[in-house]
């Protein structure tokens, strides 16, 4: 479903500020893989994310998405094809629309757009049916404004609204890091149901590492913007903390120096 070969990008080329963030990423994605990424601060893992999503241009190397080149799509062309959930619940969704205005943004994304009513009485009975999967009470509020929504609600709504049509690829970008351990746990139930259900393709940036070795059939680290550790099946089951602050001294030469690693 996806191809990554040799992957570059490095920002502020040529100046003092130079940064490589991805040094020749190879990767293949079957369809179906839930994949997590883990990796300390800088290690590259919200650029791959970018990168596939178009967000910045390719310096060398080619993306593949379901056997097309998109390498130079820009962000909007390959938008009809990925879901994304960000970090900041905020990004998301539009605050001041409707929550039944959301979904129905979400639900033409890639289409051509007319002058005929919004959303239809049938089709709002769907967005209340798929709002009560989520288990929040939002298939009563479907007039209420977004911005009148918690954290953890906004982003149950924006994991529905990024699954809406079944997206060839779901990129989750450390989507529960800003919420509490109660809301995030509930959203992480939620984004493992859903993906399991739709048979959803999905990478997910995560810093918890025991969420990293949970959810998914396979587990990549990154470090200065390469994969230096990639484990599937049952060897990624039997993982632990443990193991994997070990593997990343033993691939990296260092030790794991991320506070917020260790911490999750």
């Amino acid at each position: 479903m996806l191809t990554l070969r040799n992957v570059t990008k490095t920002f502020n080329r040529g100046t003092v500020n130079e940064k490589p963030a991805l040094t020749g990423v190879n990767l293949h994605l079957a369809a179906g893989d839930f994949v997590t990424v883990i990796g300390g601060n800088g290690a590259g893992k919200s650029t791959l994310l970018n990168m596939i999503a178009g967000v910045f241009p390719l310096d060398l190397g080619t993306i593949e998405l379901d056997g097309e080149d998109v390498s130079r799509l820009s962000e909007h062309q390959r938008a009809k094809n990925l879901g994304r959930v960000f970090q900041d619940p905020m990004r998301g969704t539009a605050a001041d629309m409707q929550i039944v205005e959301n979904l129905a943004l979400a639900r033409r994304r890639g289409e051509g757009r007319g002058l005929s009513w919004g959303t239809s009485r049938e089709e709002r009975e769907e967005y209340a049916r798929q709002l009560a999967t989520l288990d929040l009470g939002l298939e009563s509020r479907l007039s209420s404004k977004v911005g009148l929504l918690s954290g953890g609600q906004r982003q149950a709504l924006t994991l529905l609204m990024a699954t809406l049509k079944k997206p060839k690829l779901l990129l989750l970008d450390e989507h529960t890091a800003a919420l509490d351990p109660k809301t995030a746990a509930k959203v992480l139930e939620l984004t493992g149901r859903v993906v399991e259900e739709h048979r959803l393709t999905t990478l997910m940036v995560t810093h918890n590492m025991n969420d990293a070795i949970r959810l998914g059939n396979r587990l990549i680290m990154m470090h200065e913007g390469n994969v230096i550790f990639d484990v599937s099946g049952d060897k990624k089951s039997q993982l632990r903390v443990g193991d994997l602050l070990q593997k990343f001294e033993e691939v990296s030469g260092g030790e794991l120096a991320n506070d917020r690693m260790l911490l999750s």
